[in-house]
């Protein structure tokens, strides 16, 4: 007969562990069931067990403090991969899907007034300069929270800050209709609201991966949740038509608005913000997390180190900081204008009406979707394998700006839009590698200071998605043709990526050492 399992409890910065012959830290020994093996990935055993105890009270509830837990094995140090299966039905891949799902209505939000803009424009009057100015209100509020939102996020975690985020941005999407109805004024102010926002998105998104996954599997974390970012713009932009001539203007901004509530709930009442103090992660699973490094590289520290004012002049003086604003400049200059002019763009030049341009633009947000996720494990598949994380970075990065580049020039060069769309397709699909170039980069170079970074890089970006977005209507007018635009957007990307390969690094930058 099989003796009970005993488990050890020890000092806040020890260990659950079982008991060995090495072991002389023993403060008492709870007995289990014999039929509790704590070598199984489900340890409702325990949680039962300790349902009413002072235990589970500490593990599962006190803050601020720092709890591991080992399965009962004398060689704790050895942990096996996990299997594909265990991975995808992992508590930290249902994170990262609800973090997808969160940029995906971000995004649909945003690009909503892209389709909604020419039914607008047409019944105010508005040119095209003016249809940039309204589209461009929406950047004016993104400038203004990503500083912010990155400290907050830095000091209360991305789970609470993004369920406050996700909130305001539905509720500003909700008045956006009623608002274009009443003013011109209270448009821009509904749209301002969707920006300040939307700007604690990325940073969020950046600060749980860094505590939910190990370094090996970030950059797959990223291109899962960067998917849902791109799907939010193909899902915008192909329902909103449709929402639209059911429901009228109003139809797309409220079901996407309280899409974005209901999102709220799951959010809060689903997740944590750590491993450690979620109630339905395996034993195995956040084994496996704290023996990858994740947990004590970085997180712990953060909240020790990033509290008070962060050290703007420091970070703003080492050149891999300005490699990663150089890169967050181009690829929002990019983004924001293939975002906010292709409708208009197929409209005017191949002449296809609405419902057709939205899909023609669509499509490209559905490849980047795809390629995504590719770059992400094709990033990690390169550092598992041994090669430097600053050369992978690098090579991520260089897909993702001179691959656009070659595209927008063949773009300018389609004799009708089904030629046109590839190129469009080719040009978003191979961008998406700089999601794991730039935007994974922000973690390791600075864990403790990623959330400010992103924020400033994030500040840095909107200023060019402002000029690029307003500058392209200008532009146009000026100059008659959207294919000089494109071209210098092209230039644009290749002189980021040559900036990128010489200034940026994949090794951790010491930023707290004032000399």
């Amino acid at each position: 007969m099989t003796s009970p399992a005993t488990l050890q409890y020890l000092s806040p910065a020890s260990t659950f562990r079982k008991p060995n012959s090495f072991n002389r830290q023993l403060v008492f020994n709870l007995k289990l069931p014999s039929n509790c093996k704590l070598t199984s990935n489900n340890h409702n055993c325990f949680k039962s067990f300790t349902a009413n105890s002072v235990v589970r009270t500490e593990f599962l509830n006190r803050s601020n403090s720092f709890w591991r837990i080992r399965a009962s094995s004398d060689d704790a140090k050895s942990v096996r991969e996990e299997r594909f299966v265990e991975f995808i039905t992992s508590e930290r891949v249902k994170v990262v899907a609800m973090l997808a799902l969160s940029l995906a209505l971000c995004n649909a939000d945003r690009v909503v007034m892209s389709v909604a803009i020419v039914p607008l424009s047409l019944s105010h009057g508005w040119r095209q300069s003016f249809a940039g100015v309204v589209q461009s209100s929406f950047l004016w509020g993104y400038l203004i929270s990503p500083i912010a939102g990155g400290t907050l996020v830095d000091y209360y975690g991305g789970k609470l800050v993004m369920a406050w985020g996700v909130a305001l941005w539905s509720m500003a999407t909700l008045l956006t209709p009623w608002a274009a109805e009443a003013s011109l004024w209270a448009l821009l102010a509904a749209r301002m609201l969707l920006g300040i926002a939307e700007g604690v998105a990325l940073p969020c998104m950046n600060n749980m991966i860094a505590r939910w996954f190990p370094p090996t599997e970030r950059s797959r974390a990223v291109g899962l949740a960067m998917a849902g970012f791109q799907l939010g713009s193909a899902i915008g932009l192909t329902l909103s038509p449709i929402l639209m001539s059911q429901g009228g203007l109003f139809g797309p901004f409220v079901i996407f608005g309280l899409s974005g509530f209901l999102w709220v709930l799951v959010w809060v009442s689903a997740t944590s913000s750590t491993p450690e103090r979620s109630r339905q992660i395996s034993i195995h699973e956040l084994r496996y997390i704290q023996n990858k490094g994740q947990i004590h590289t970085g997180v712990e520290g953060k909240s020790k180190t990033s509290k008070g004012i962060p050290p703007f002049r420091r970070l703003l003086s080492k050149l891999p900081t300005w490699s990663i604003i150089v890169a967050n400049v181009m690829h929002s200059w990019g983004f924001f204008v293939i975002l906010s002019w292709m409708p208009i763009y197929f409209k005017t030049i191949y002449h296809v009406d609405l419902r057709q341009a939205a899909w023609f633009s669509a499509i490209p947000w559905s490849m980047m979707a795809l390629t995504g996720y590719f770059a992400g494990v094709l990033s990690d598949m390169m550092i598992q394998k041994g090669i430097s994380v600053t050369l992978t970075r690098k090579v991520m990065q260089s897909v993702g700006f001179f691959g656009p580049g070659f595209a927008l020039i063949g773009l300018t060069t389609a004799p009708n839009p089904s030629i046109a769309s590839a190129w469009l397709t080719l040009a978003v699909g191979l961008k998406a590698f700089s999601h794991c170039g730039f935007l994974v980069n922000l973690q390791e170079i600075a864990p403790q200071y990623s959330g400010v970074l992103h924020g400033l890089s994030n500040t840095a970006g909107t200023f060019a998605a402002i000029i690029g977005t307003v500058g392209a209507g200008f532009f146009v007018e000026l100059v008659g043709s959207f294919k000089g635009f494109l071209l210098l957007t092209a230039f644009m990307y290749f002189s980021a990526a040559v900036f990128w390969n010489v200034f940026s690094t994949g090794e951790r930058v010491n930023f707290d050492d004032s000399t």
